[in-house]
């Protein structure tokens, strides 16, 4: 897009003169103007408030008893960071995929009452939330058969003593 910000003082014998034309903002770049100023406002706002806090905030020193954790008014005894076995985690995270998996069943149980008005599309629902309910009883079997929901640690059977 050119602009033309003043058309010329001595214009040439002969030769048009050239006749201001404002420079328009495009209509696309003017819907995203707001969106860049509430970008540029609150960046300058965030960055001017630390630099605030940074210059006018006092520097206090730090004692060793607010260091230490606090825990019920007692002493922590003992290393804070545990190992955990990874048997939690990996219950944690089959616990999460099954409850999503449930969560599918919502929306059909929404309209399941809507799709039994066309019989056909009624049963095609039907049996497909049913196919979906069988795989995802296999893949708890699967996952019962396989210990993945027990606490304990396996135990091997103990041989027999001769």
């Amino acid at each position: 897009m050119q602009c033309v910000f003043a058309p010329p003082r001595f214009p040439l014998a002969g030769r048009p003169v050239a006749r201001y034309r404002p420079c328009i903002v495009s209509q696309e770049f003017s819907q995203y103007l707001p969106i860049g100023l509430l970008l540029i406002i609150a960046v300058a706002f965030s960055a001017g408030m630390l630099i605030v806090s940074v210059l006018l905030g006092q520097k206090g020193r730090r004692e060793g008893a607010k260091d230490t954790p606090y825990e019920c008014g007692m002493i922590p005894v003992g290393d804070a960071h545990l190992r955990f076995p990874v048997k939690f985690y990996l219950v944690a995270m089959l616990f999460i995929l099954f409850d999503i998996e449930v969560v599918f069943l919502y929306p059909w149980a929404v309209v399941y009452k809507n799709l039994l008005q066309d019989p056909q599309i009624g049963a095609m629902g039907f049996t497909s939330m049913l196919t979906f309910l069988g795989i995802l009883f296999v893949g708890y079997l699967y996952c019962w058969k396989s210990g993945a929901f027990d606490w304990a640690p396996r135990r091997e059977p103990e041989a027999p003593k001769a």
